[in-house]
């Protein structure tokens, strides 16, 4: 690698350097736009909502350098933290997107750099193909969502829920990142090309129905806003893969409306991948009058109906195309598919297939406990989960208790933060669990990595998991599936 620094004339000194050549660990990227925007996912937390800066922050030009690694090519090119990289071989940088997508398999590039000191500095950089430049960068501002859908989770929080929580999104970067869904009603002309041109895919679309007038009634807008086809069809033309969601609300697109929207994706199979459909959730702070609580019946009802269409699909398409929420079976009181059904698990994130998944997992890790020589050490602890969740789980710990000499006990916590039919253990927070002390038996708890935000042990009510610790007086692990299979085989 070679390059050269230029500062511009109102910078204070100027300075040309030559860099030694190095190679990177990064995989070498081919030509091609998606090959080059894949691997940021890689560089990527899981995004919450989120982020105070998203409320705060005043938009400032390019992207900000939030992390150097030593030793890197941005290292050597005396990038800092605080630095804002503005453009790349004349083109404008937006976000770290932009950044990863104009350097990647440039071999010859020229970097705009505002200095956190107040400096422009102008880069010329040679350097070896795939050599990656070390950079970590600021989170992407969501762009504001400006729908009034009725069913909207942020109208179910209760008045002192962190900030972050009220932020509705509508981005169509984060939902090529994270799977997050837009409904594409106010997706500007710049960002549809963005999508096409760098392949932002796949995208995660909110549809909820094909019927014009009950897509616009549920998203609060007019007809003419609600009308995405011609945006769907442009990307389904440019090769963007499309996964779509139906919030399900009962008595509004249930039924006749839903079976429309099934049969009106499938329609553009294999362009439109899958389409989840998941049950509208009601705390008790959602006061509509215009939305129906889901019921058990309710639940069962659905199943059935999607169970004849799904079938079909299976020998029409090969494959289920159409996957209800794991919620709707659960609270029907039926059991999850069997693993054939879920495919390749195209909407896990969005809690199709994840009991399933999990169950299979737990399987798996018990034939491997087994297997060992030893068994784990006497451990005595609680695990705390949503009441949605906890008979699920119940007969895997016992069957863990059984096989291993364990002593783990599941506990059922009510969520009375949010209320109303809220019972997923994600949504769980600090005083819901500080509540189920006098249940808690043994030397520690665990408690759903779901319940803290991504980047932070804080819970959605605030709660630190230091400070629910110290109100539990015992340790607390928040640990996913992978953290638990650790935990128990270090043991």
């Amino acid at each position: 690698m070679s390059c050269s620094i230029r500062v511009s004339p109102r910078s204070s000194a100027a300075s040309t350097q030559s860099l030694p050549r190095f190679t990177t660990n990064i995989m070498p990227l081919s030509s091609g736009c998606l090959d080059k925007l894949n691997f940021v996912r890689h560089y990527s937390s899981m995004y919450e909502f989120a982020v105070a800066p998203a409320v705060t922050s005043i938009r400032r030009r390019g992207v900000e350098i939030a992390e150097v690694s030593p030793e890197s090519l941005g290292f050597e090119l005396e990038l800092e933290s605080g630095d804002r990289i503005t453009r790349v071989n004349g083109r404008t940088v937006r976000d770290y997107l932009d950044f990863r997508f104009q350097t990647a398999g440039e071999t010859e590039l020229v970097l705009e750099v505002r200095k956190a000191s107040g400096e422009d500095w102008e880069l010329q950089i040679e350097r070896g193909e795939g050599e990656d430049f070390g950079l970590s960068f600021e989170q992407i501002v969501p762009r504001q969502c400006a729908n009034e859908c009725i069913f909207c989770f942020c109208n179910g929080n209760p008045a002192d829920a962190r900030p972050s929580l009220f932020i509705k999104d509508e981005d169509v970067r984060l939902s090529f990142l994270y799977g997050n869904y837009t409904t594409l009603t106010s997706i500007t002309e710049d960002e549809m090309r963005r999508i096409v041109e760098q392949r932002l895919s796949p995208q995660y679309v909110s549809v909820h129905a094909t019927d014009l007038d009950v897509r616009a009634y549920l998203l609060g807008i007019d007809k003419q806003r609600a009308d995405i086809a011609p945006k769907l069809k442009r990307l389904l033309d440019a090769g963007i893969e499309i996964h779509a969601q139906v919030v399900l609300c009962p008595g509004i697109n249930d039924g006749q409306i839903l079976r429309k929207t099934i049969a009106d994706l499938a329609a553009e199979y294999p362009r439109i991948t899958s389409v989840a459909i998941v049950p509208l959730g009601l705390t008790r702070y959602n006061t509509d009058p215009r939305l129906t609580a889901v019921t058990p019946e309710f639940c069962r009802r659905i199943i059935t109906e999607v169970a004849t269409i799904q079938s079909e699909f299976r020998k029409t398409l090969g494959t289920t195309f159409a996957f209800l929420g794991d919620e709707i079976y659960l609270r029907g009181g039926r059991p999850v598919p069997a693993r054939s059904h879920y495919g390749n698990y195209p909407q896990i994130e969005d809690g199709i297939g994840m009991v399933r998944s999990f169950s299979t997992q737990f399987a798996s890790l018990l034939k491997r406990l087994d297997r060992r020589a030893t068994r784990p050490r006497k451990m005595r602890g609680t695990l705390l989960t949503g009441t949605l969740f906890a008979p699920v789980i119940r007969p895997m710990i016992e069957g863990l208790n059984s096989s291993m000499g364990t002593e783990l006990t599941i506990e059922a916590v009510e969520n009375n933060y949010f209320g109303g039919d809220v019972s997923v253990a994600g949504l769980l927070t600090g005083s819901d669990l500080v509540s189920a002390r006098e249940r808690v038996k043994g030397d520690f708890v665990i408690i759903p990595r779901t319940t803290l935000k991504s980047d932070e042990e804080i819970m959605l009510d605030g709660m630190t998991l230091q400070e629910l610790a110290g109100k539990l007086d015992l340790p607390v692990h928040a640990f996913d599936f992978q953290s638990f299979a650790q935990f128990l085989s270090a043991n």
